[in-house]
């Protein structure tokens, strides 16, 4: 599940190969001129990029390839600017802003979630994905659940996952009880065998995880954008780079913008399991709430 991950579960990737990054770990931002790490890649031809190990966002597969969500983009995106090669730093995630911010790596790409809090640490590029919310529910959804007001309202019994944002989203909505399971295929047997009536998660991951199970008598509610205290959350991740290299953000920005435009973000991250649904026109500027 992505907000939950994305704030809460060191990832999956040893953090021991921190050890094999041999650059000098050299202060380059100024906030006066936007910093002048982009021309450094370019001179290096290389870029060090924090992963947190974490599927489908940024990992290494098990032919110790680095790939994902934001990997695969970094590969289209760096060498377009002049960086031909992308170098993976994996790390916990909890550690990926520390990581940047002393230098450890030069940006992140770990499909992060923008948010006020972490704006105040790191700038972030746009977001190059959107995820919703979506309920599993036995095939026909039966109780016409489509938001956790519809929980509310019917009395219906829901689960989610450990750490997920759902379980204050329902809280939120008024939801006293949540059964808490260990991951999404749990939640789906969950509600197959009848002992809740909806897994709640993001649209992505529960698309997924039915995918992966097709006969399975469930099916995924349509997304829909939860809400915490009356107001829409948006669950948006992107790139970061640290404070002040704005020439490398804006950079980066440019190329991202042209490949939304085109269709070709989409190309590239769909083999993850994301689709039009996930695509997004949002800002980081929106987003960290200036």
């Amino acid at each position: 599940m992505v907000m939950r991950r994305r704030s809460l579960i060191a990832g999956g990737a040893a953090v021991g190969l921190l050890g094999a990054v041999g650059c000098g770990r050299v202060s380059t931002a100024d906030a006066e001129d936007g910093g002048n790490l982009l021309a450094r890649l370019k001179s290096q031809g290389t870029i060090r990029l924090g992963i947190a190990g974490e599927i489908p966002f940024g990992y290494i597969d098990k032919n110790g390839e680095f790939t994902g969500e934001a990997p695969e983009l970094a590969k289209v995106i760096f060498p377009r600017l002049g960086v031909a090669r992308v170098q993976p730093v994996p790390t916990e995630f909890n550690s990926l802003i520390p990581g940047l911010n002393s230098q450890q790596f030069d940006g992140i790409s770990a499909g992060m979630f923008i948010n006020p809090g972490r704006c105040e640490q790191v700038i972030f590029a746009d977001p190059d994905y959107e995820v919703q919310d979506a309920f599993i529910v036995r095939k026909g959804n039966p109780k016409q659940l489509r938001t956790y007001a519809d929980v509310k309202r019917s009395g219906a019994r829901l689960g989610s996952g450990t750490a997920y944002a759902e379980l204050e989203y329902a809280k939120n909505a008024g939801v006293a009880d949540v059964q808490v399971y260990p991951d999404q295929l749990a939640g789906l047997l969950a509600v197959e065998q009848g002992r809740v009536d909806a897994f709640a998660g993001t649209s992505l991951t529960v698309r997924n995880v039915i995918r992966q199970n097709p006969g399975a008598k469930v099916e995924s509610t349509e997304p829909f954008l939860p809400q915490m205290d009356g107001k829409d959350v948006h669950g948006a991740g992107a790139f970061a780079f640290r404070p002040g290299e704005t020439k490398l953000r804006d950079a980066f920005n440019a190329e991202l913008h042209k490949m939304k435009k085109s269709g070709e973000l989409l190309r590239i991250i769909r083999p993850f399991g994301f689709t039009r649904t996930e695509m997004t026109n949002l800002t980081a500027e929106e987003l960290c709430g200036k």
